[in-house]
């Protein structure tokens, strides 16, 4: 379970940051995050995944804390950027080993975790090309495989869809509802407000680094609402009433 209580972070010299964010990620749950640009969405997710730090309140994943034990936390978690930087004169397979590497996973689970999941995402003949000749899209697949090599308690993502195919985005979900049913947990930013309303069984709204919705997804988008008329009314009012 993923408790994060009263964070605050805020970029020195700027306004910019979140304010006492209180959320919790209990095991199994595909927990959306939602907002504008700028709102303190990857802000929120950087603390959680150890890169950032933050001036008050904590973040504990099965009562470790990310603060206190920062490379414990870290090995039961994966964090995947929007944009992923990684190492482009390494072939696609030669990344994935050094992940692993990382992580200490033996070596018959990275083979078969490598397998399985590049021939979900049909990356198994290009994992010896250069990770520089790989587009956008390859390039966010091979990190989703990384990220799942050390199987994480945890895996938080930041808009994972963005520049996947659709067949991808279809892989990715199915990954994640079978990660949740093993009782992994979910956290991910998002636009796509109807992937996240369907996919979801919780959601937060943070606007302006302040969360102005959070809960069940059943519970927010009721009689009729949809996520995104519910986003456009919070956004614009402040207020999930």
């Amino acid at each position: 379970m993923l408790i994060i209580k009263d964070l605050t972070k805020h970029y020195r010299g700027s306004q910019k940051g979140v304010d006492n964010i209180n959320m919790t990620v209990e095991d199994g749950d595909i927990y959306g995050f939602i907002g504008p640009n700028g709102a303190g969405k990857t802000t929120t997710l950087k603390c959680i995944a150890g890169i950032h730090s933050f001036e008050s309140g904590s973040i504990l994943l099965d009562g470790v804390s990310v603060k206190d034990e920062p490379i414990r936390f870290k090995r039961m978690i994966a964090y995947i950027p929007d944009d992923p930087d990684m190492y482009d004169y390494l072939t696609g397979i030669q990344y994935l080993n050094f992940i692993s590497d990382v992580f200490g996973v033996s070596k018959d689970d990275r083979v078969s975790r490598i397998a399985k999941y590049a021939e979900e995402f049909e990356l198994t003949s290009s994992l010896g090309d250069l990770i520089s000749a790989y587009s956008h899209g390859m390039k966010q697949k091979l990190a989703i495989i990384a990220a799942l090599v050390h199987s994480p308690k945890l895996l938080i993502l930041d808009e994972p869809f963005v520049g996947l195919d659709p067949k991808a985005s279809v892989t990715l979900k199915a990954i994640m509802r079978d990660i949740c049913s093993q009782g992994g947990a979910i956290f991910f930013s998002t636009h796509v407000l109807d992937v996240a309303e369907k996919l979801c069984n919780k959601v937060s709204i943070i606007k302006e680094g302040r969360l102005i919705a959070s809960g069940r997804m059943t519970d927010i988008v009721s009689d009729g609402s949809t996520l995104e008329s519910i986003f456009m009314e919070v956004a614009e009012n402040g207020s999930s009433d």
